[in-house]
C-alpha cells in the first residue's frame, strides 16, 4: 500500500536517461486507471496514452506499440453471458498486440495481467493462461522481455460493482440502500490496488530503459503476485457493515486496526453518493452561546484550523491514502472535489451558521474557497500527521482551466 512508503521500492532513474515510455492497454479500466494515475507521480516516466478503440485500427495499434518501452497489457473481458465470447475476445486482443509488435519490429517489455483463475476450469481462466503463453512465445522468438503477472483478487476505490469484485459490490450496496447477500462464503486472497500497481512498477524498473536492453536474450517470467491479506467474505462484509453504521450513518471515524482495514475503509468511502455531504452537525445553543461537536474518532490524527480571507482558495491537491475532514465553523465556504482522471466537479456549500463537514475521498483533488465577506474559519482533521518526507499530498487543480495558473 501507499502507506508502506512505496518510494522505498523505487529504483532510481539516472538524470541523464530519457524517460521510460509506458503504455497501458485497458487504461480506462479499474486497474488501468489506478496504474496510470500512480505512474503519473513517478519521475522518469512518460505515459503513452491508450484508448480502447486502438484495437480496432491496425495502424493506430502499431503506432502505439512503436512508441513504448514497456506495455502493461490489462485490456480484457471479464464477464459475459457467453463464456466463448470472453475467450475469443481475450485471445484476439493478445494476438492483435503480438501482430502489432511483429509488424513494426518492436520489442517493448510487455507485462500482462493474468489471474489465479488460470488453474480453474473456465474459459476466462483458459483465455488468461493461453494469452500469457502466446506472449511468452512472442518474447522468446523476438528476444524480448515478458512478465506474466498472476494476480490474486484485487480491490480498491472506483471498482465497478457487480463486475470487478465482491468488495466493490458490497460497498455500493451498503451506501445505496441495498442489502448485500453472500452467495459463497469463501476465503479470499486479496491485494489492494495501491499495492498491485507498485508491483507493476517494480517489474517495469527491473528492465530499466530500452536503450540498456538492446541485443539482449529474451527474458520470460511468470510472476505470482503475493496476496497481502486473507479474509472470508462474511468477515469482510461485517467490517463494511460496521463502517456503514459508525461512519456512513453517524459520521464517526471508525477504529482501524491494520493496513488492510485502512484500505477497506478508503475503498468504502469512495462509493458515497454525492449528496451524502455536507454532513450537518448538531448545534447546541443556550444563553451562554453555542457548542458543536465536530468530530468523533476511534483513531489518532492531527487537528488544525485555518482562517481564509474572502475570495481566497486553499487546497487543489489530493491524497492516495489519507482520511481528511473539512468542517466549517464560521463564515461561508465552497468546497469543490474532482476525482483524478475525470472531469466532473462536485460542489458543496457550507456555512458556520449551520455547521457541517465534508470528508475527502482518496484520489480526489479538492479545495475550499471563502465565498463570504468575512474571514472563513475551518477546522481540519487528518488521520496522520504531516511528514515532509512522505507527505502523500499531490498538487492538481480541481478545475482544469486553472492548471496553467
Amino acid at each position: 500500500m501507499e502507506s508502506s512508503n512505496s518510494s522505498n521500492h523505487q529504483l532510481p532513474v539516472a538524470s541523464n536517461q530519457s524517460p521510460i515510455k509506458i503504455g497501458i492497454t485497458g487504461q480506462a479500466g479499474f486497474m488501468g486507471t489506478h496504474l496510470f494515475n500512480y505512474l503519473k507521480l513517478k519521475e522518469g516516466v512518460e505515459l503513452i496514452p491508450f484508448k480502447d478503440e486502438f484495437f480496432s485500427s491496425k495502424e493506430t495499434l502499431e503506432n502505439f506499440v512503436k512508441k513504448c518501452d514497456a506495455i502493461v497489457h490489462l485490456a480484457a473481458m471479464n464477464r459475459h453471458e457467453d463464456q466463448n465470447v470472453i475467450y475469443d475476445t481475450n485471445i484476439k486482443l493478445v494476438n492483435d498486440l503480438v501482430s502489432a509488435c511483429e509488424n513494426t519490429n518492436s520489442t517493448p517489455h510487455i507485462l500482462m495481467s493474468s489471474s489465479t483463475q488460470e488453474i480453474r476450469d473456465n474459459l476466462y481462466g483458459k483465455s488468461k493462461k493461453e494469452g500469457r503463453e502466446l506472449l511468452e512465445n512472442w518474447a522468446k522468438k523476438n528476444n524480448a522481455y515478458f512478465t506474466g503477472m498472476i494476480i490474486p483478487n484485487v480491490f480498491g476505490p472506483f471498482g465497478q460493482p457487480y463486475y470487478n469484485s465482491v468488495i466493490a459490490t458490497f460497498c455500493y450496496q451498503l451506501t445505496h440502500g441495498e442489502e448485500p447477500k453472500i452467495e459463497v462464503d469463501g476465503e479470499l486472497k486479496l491485494i489492494y490496488i495501491n499495492e498491485l500497481v507498485e508491483e507493476f512498477w517494480i517489474k517495469i524498473q527491473q528492465t530499466n530503459h530500452k536503450s540498456q536492453i538492446t541485443n539482449h536474450h529474451s527474458t520470460v517470467e511468470r510472476y505470482e503476485v503475493p496476496h497481502t491479506s486473507v479474509n472470508k467474505v462474511s468477515e469482510i462484509l461485517e467490517i463494511l457493515k460496521s463502517y456503514k453504521k459508525v461512519y456512513f450513518d453517524d459520521g464517526i471515524i471508525p477504529k482501524i486496526n491494520n493496513s488492510f482495514e485502512l484500505a477497506l475503509f478508503n475503498t468504502f468511502r469512495c462509493y458515497f453518493p454525492n449528496d451524502k455531504f455536507p454532513f450537518f452537525l448538531k448545534k447546541n445553543t443556550d444563553n451562554r452561546g453555542s457548542f458543536v461537536e465536530i468530530i468523533r474518532t476511534n483513531v489518532p490524527g492531527q487537528y488544525s484550523y485555518s482562517t481564509t480571507k474572502p475570495g481566497i482558495t486553499r487546497g487543489d491537491h489530493y491524497h492516495t491514502r489519507k482520511i481528511e475532514r473539512f468542517a466549517v465553523i464560521s463564515g461561508k465556504a465552497r468546497i469543490e472535489l474532482r476525482r483524478i482522471g475525470t472531469n466532473e466537479v462536485v460542489t458543496y456549500y457550507l456555512t458556520g451558521e449551520n455547521p457541517s463537514f465534508v470528508d475527502m475521498p482518496i484520489w480526489t483533488t479538492h479545495n475550499i474557497t471563502n465565498i463570504g465577506d468575512d474571514d472563513l474559519f475551518t477546522l481540519f482533521w487528518i488521520n496522520e500527521p504531516y511528514d515532509p518526507n512522505d507527505p502523500d499530498t499531490f498538487y492538481e487543480p480541481v478545475r482544469k482551466e486553472n492548471s496553467n495558473k
